[in-house]
């Protein structure tokens, strides 16, 4: 299957895989097997997505920031607004967006989709904050941080 599938087909296997996390999390609550089971559901690196949930709220499922824009963040992986319709659309409310569980597969979903478009690269990294060119810049090198102080990235690349 080419990674440059329909968005419709990706979000309906979203809505499986989150379907899946859901089931899942009483067993293993906010454990590391979220992060495994979405960065292998999803071809997406776990300690990438880790260093995201760090970064955003150091791992506090229940984290809610109101942006300057209006929009807000939902969750660990700080889920925006902008994202809400869509998830809604395949059976996933606002409201698990504050289970650890289902927001990393969410998070996952969403950094796949910048993966098919920018690659696997930096660029896609940093895109899951934003687009714009000077704040993706900044995101991706402070989540190259938070991955060097952790040992799992070295300082030279």
């Amino acid at each position: 299957m080419s990674l440059a599938r329909p968005l419709r087909l990706t979000c309906s296997r979203l809505g499986v895989a989150l379907v899946l996390a859901a089931s899942s999390v009483a067993a293993h609550a906010a454990s590391g097997d979220c992060f495994e089971q979405a960065g292998t559901y999803q071809g997406v690196n776990p300690a990438v997505l880790r260093a995201i949930v760090w970064f955003e709220s150091k791992g506090d499922a229940g984290a809610i920031h109101r942006n300057a824009d209006g929009s807000v963040d939902i969750g660990q992986a700080q889920i925006n607004s902008i994202h809400f319709s869509t998830l809604a659309r395949y059976g996933v409310p606002r409201r698990a967006l504050t289970d650890a569980c289902v927001n990393v597969f969410v998070a996952a979903w969403l950094l796949k989709q910048k993966m098919v478009r920018h690659g696997n690269t930096w660029r896609a990294i940093g895109a899951y904050h934003s687009e714009t060119p000077v704040h993706r810049d900044a995101y991706a090198r402070s989540i190259q941080r938070v991955l060097m102080s952790w040992g799992e990235l070295r300082a030279d690349r």
